[in-house]
């Protein structure tokens, strides 16, 4: 019997400031810690997120250097009926960014085409054969969506040729910048900036929007289906859902269910996506103005229902199909090109469970006695699909708490990979580590893509370990469960899941909350589908039984579970047969330390006050012992109901401590919290 080999983070609580955010805004102390563990502070930041329209945006002119620059240009080329050009990625964000300067340019008059390059023979970003046929077509202006930042040479190219170019792109900033007329890019700005999150299509949206209102052209009907696709592609891209996308995304969430965009409510049939009511929440004072529909979405149906289907096509298929899913004003045009989409998502699902099950016999029976050691995996074999590699690797990741660089051969014996990540390890700085080894790469922190010669693999998988060993210490390399507060099975009520809503919508940097209950009873457990556990759990709470159905994912080396577990979990609506109920989707188990208190429980890391500790309880004596070790290396240990402790580096040179003492009190109270 195993568990997941998981490390657990558990902010920790801080009750009085939870409390104060739950008086002001009359919502459950527990909605309120989860405030908290978003960096928030005061009352007037609590209301600025609970209510985005509140915040107070900076115009982009004064942000983006370039935007000027940009909208003339633009300007210019509608005036003369100049021929426009945009260069878009194959992934969501690159189509929908595609889409909406498409749309917005062709409202705006503009004489417009667009190309993407082919993931199979070309990869990823703009290149010298597209600039030598814009050219040759007679193109004036050369426009980037989501790459073009690093494409020094095909830019360089461009205005030898007397090409004008506008890079628009949110990837992080190489050492030299290309000779571009413009460049549009969030990663310029200050890390203070609101528009500092925008993903390729949120620089695409700012462009079009910008251009509008410069050309006095601010039609609702143009800028709401712009401010559809921004919502699409920010979430599909995993995008921070903070600054200005959390404020434009609870407005495009809210407009989606009633898009005029055929090609939008194509894929919400095809997908079978159940457009939920608005819910109104009557027990708070901050209650986000319902749309007229009283229809929204939630970032979880973009990212698990309709960007799936839309990277899909990207990924394995033809992106031409998603961008005249996207442009086509026909419905009957809509419906088969999303059926297309649905087609190739399958087939996508498909090839993922393949490579998957091949990369983790390779990784087991290769590599994985030299994780700890080598601190970075990377795989590679031939034959695999690199348009669905990425997806593996993130799995990959999930399963074995390392980065993650997965690769396949091509015809010339190249090796064209992707690359998934852990908080503690920057993936475009590991590329640029190894750029002396690599051919064309790109990305950011968490994610990346890559080329090389085949002859560079071992030399690479040295290098990468190098790079690991710089910035990742052992502990890192587990699987890391960020959860937000503790709460019992009977606090689990509509109610509290109707407050949830309050904090959407969620994502990358405003996570889906993640509660943790301690020592709950498995009291039955069945594997469904292929790999799934579903299960019912149950704890007692002054002598009365509460229990909830769960279900993870992708869990069967885990069964059959134990009886007694810690368990951390996200909540989700279950809607069967009409009715709806509460369930939890599991993320996390561990053995409960409350069902059997081992010699040395596992260390667990918190943050207290801003800084980093680990705790952890010893059987010492005939009493348990509580360790807290600080990032100084010095640690305190008290046994349990004593109202002394040591403090230092070692028991030679600790000296006894007053532990009433209010810091130390408090710091002890969150380590316990932490340890259940």
């Amino acid at each position: 019997m195993s568990l997941p080999n998981q490390r657990w983070y558990i902010h920790p609580p801080q009750p009085e400031l939870a409390h104060q955010f739950a008086a002001r805004f009359e919502i459950s102390p527990i909605i309120g810690q989860l405030l908290v563990n978003r960096r928030i502070t005061t009352v007037e930041e609590a209301g600025m997120f609970l209510e985005p329209e509140s915040l107070s945006l900076p115009s982009p002119l004064t942000e983006f250097a370039d935007l000027v620059v940009s909208v003339e240009l633009l300007q210019d080329a509608i005036a003369t009926q100049a021929k426009i050009a945009i260069c878009g990625d194959y992934d969501a964000d690159g189509m929908t960014s595609t889409a909406l300067l498409l749309r917005g340019l062709r409202y705006l008059g503009a004489q417009v085409d667009y190309a993407i390059p082919s993931r199979m023979q070309e990869g990823y970003g703009i290149n010298n054969r597209i600039i030598e046929d814009f050219h040759r077509d007679g193109v004036s202006i050369v426009l980037t969506v989501d790459n073009g930042i690093s494409a020094y040479e095909p830019i360089a190219l461009a205005r030898t040729l007397g090409l004008k170019v506008i890079i628009t792109d949110h990837h992080d900033i190489p050492q030299q910048l290309p000779p571009a007329n413009a460049i549009l890019n969030p990663k310029l700005l200050p890390e203070t900036s609101l528009y500092r999150g925008v993903a390729g299509v949120g620089v695409a949206y700012i462009l079009a929007v910008t251009l509008a209102q410069a050309l006095g052209q601010t039609n609702s009907g143009i800028r709401q289906s712009m401010l559809e696709l921004f919502t699409l592609g920010t979430i599909a891209d995993l995008a921070p859902l903070t600054g200005v996308n959390r404020r434009w995304l609870k407005r495009g969430l809210r407009q989606l269910p009633k898009s005029q965009i055929p090609g939008i409510q194509a894929l919400i049939q095809i997908s079978g996506l159940q457009v939920r009511e608005q819910g109104a929440n009557s027990n708070s004072s901050v209650n986000p103005s319902p749309p007229s529909s009283g229809k929204t979405l939630r970032p979880d149906d973009i990212g698990f229902k309709l960007g799936p289907r839309i990277n899909a096509v990207g990924r394995i298929g033809d992106p031409q199909v998603v961008i005249e899913l996207l442009t086509t004003d026909d419905m009957g045009v809509a419906l088969e090109r999303a059926m297309q989409c649905e087609g190739t998502n399958r087939e996508r699902q498909l090839m993922c469970e393949q490579i998957e099950q091949e990369a983790v016999e390779i990784v087991e029976t290769q590599f994985v006695d030299a994780i700890a050691e080598e601190r970075v995996l990377v795989v590679v074999k031939a034959g695999w699909h690199h348009g669905v590699i990425g997806i593996v690797a993130s799995r990959l990741v999930e399963r074995y708490g390392v980065p993650v660089f997965i690769g396949t051969y091509e015809e010339d014996g190249q090796i064209r990979g992707s690359a998934r990540s852990i908080p503690e390890f920057h993936v475009f700085e590991a590329l640029e580590f190894c750029q002396d080894l690599l051919g064309k790469y790109g990305g950011h922190r968490a994610a990346g893509g890559f080329s090389l010669p085949g002859e560079n693999l071992m030399a690479l998988r040295s290098r990468l370990s190098e790079f690991a060993h710089q910035c990742l210490q052992l502990e890192h390399l587990k699987p890391l469960v960020k959860i937000d507060a503790q709460a019992d099975i009977y606090q689990l009520t509509s109610q509290l899941y109707q407050q949830l809503s309050l904090l959407e919508p969620c994502g990358i940097d405003n996570p889906n909350p993640v509660f943790w209950t301690p020592n709950v009873r498995v009291v039955e457990q069945e594997i469904v589908g292929k790999s799934h556990i579903k299960m019912t759990l149950a704890q007692q709470v002054n002598n009365t039984d509460y229990r909830i159905k769960g279900i993870m994912w992708r869990s069967r080396d885990y069964f059959p579970l134990p009886g007694r577990v810690d368990i951390a979990y996200k909540l989700r609506e279950n809607e069967f047969n009409g009715n709806i109920s509460l369930e939890m989707e599991i993320v996390g188990f561990r053995t409960s330390p409350t069902a059997q208190i081992t010699e040395k429980q596992t260390s667990l890391t918190f943050e207290y006050q801003g800084r980093q500790y680990i705790c952890g309880l010893y059987q010492n004596g005939t009493g348990k012992e509580l360790r807290i070790k600080n990032p100084d290396g010095n640690i305190l240990a008290v046994q349990l109901e004593q109202q002394t402790g040591l403090l230092g580096t070692n028991r030679e040179n600790a000296k006894q401590v007053d532990i009433s003492q209010p810091h130390l009190h408090n710091l002890i109270q969150a380590a316990l919290s932490v340890l259940g």
